[in-house]
């Protein structure tokens, strides 16, 4: 399968409030905005970095999913400066679920809490300890040079 497009689509019971939560602290701005849904795109990053806002309730979610806000997710933002963005975070009164810590296996990171119970793990890649090392492949690998 060729995939042109991947952005995850978040469940809410309050569209305005939750895309107003992302562009506010994570720098999106809406693309497509209407009362049961909104694209978000990255502010800084562009179309690579995009998150959808869907009313829980609207009749294009199959009848036996309606209703229920996003749950069991957890978004991942790389940055480049966890600590800087861990400080500016919890100044903002975000829901800290995960302090700032440093992972053997090559992040330094935390997890905040946003609307709907979504957590949201901000990630700085680290090089990895000796024992992880030789796991990173592709992607990773290339970002811990």
């Amino acid at each position: 399968m060729k995939t042109n497009s991947y952005y995850p689509v978040l469940m809410t019971r309050d569209v305005a409030a939750t895309a107003a939560f992302y562009e506010r602290h994570f720098g999106f701005e809406a693309l497509f905005t209407a009362d049961w849904y909104v694209h978000l795109q990255s502010r800084d990053s562009g179309a690579a970095v995009s998150l959808a806002i869907l009313d829980c309730g609207h009749a294009t979610i199959p009848a036996p999913a309606r209703g229920a806000p996003a749950a069991g997710v957890l978004l991942n933002f790389e940055v480049e400066d966890a600590e800087a963005e861990y400080g500016r975070l919890k100044a903002a009164g975000l829901t800290e679920r995960l302090a700032l810590r440093d992972e053997a296996f090559g992040q330094r990171h935390f997890i905040v809490q946003g609307p709907d119970g979504v957590l949201i793990d901000v990630i700085q890649l680290i090089p990895p300890s000796g024992e992880f090392a030789g796991q990173h492949t592709g992607y990773e690998a290339s970002q811990l040079k």
